[in-house]
């Protein structure tokens, strides 16, 4: 009889019942060739909890789908800047 109760216990303890998926925009303006959207989606698709990726030259952007319980912004911005291609969050997208 209790048996519903530790299933919805343990998952509300493992954070799965509230992960959600969480797509932003992020400005890339230091892609200066058609080939460096190419090592940013690369960067960004190694990071943990990225589930999609589009970058585009054209404009200079990624709109990134990740998990926002393994990611962070912060950690995407990161992975562009470590590749050579600092980011900014772009608001209201």
């Amino acid at each position: 009889m209790h048996r519903p109760v530790i299933i919805l216990a343990l998952l509300a303890m493992s954070g799965a019942a509230f992960a959600a998926p969480k797509t932003v925009t992020l400005a890339v303006p230091s892609m200066n060739c058609s080939a460096c959207p190419i090592t940013v989606r690369t960067a960004l698709q190694r990071v943990d909890g990225v589930e999609k990726v589009a970058v585009t030259y054209e404009p200079k952007e990624a709109v990134v789908t990740f998990d926002d319980a393994k990611t962070t912004v912060d950690k995407l911005r990161a992975a562009t800047a470590n590749a050579g291609f600092p980011s900014l969050l772009k608001e209201g997208k």
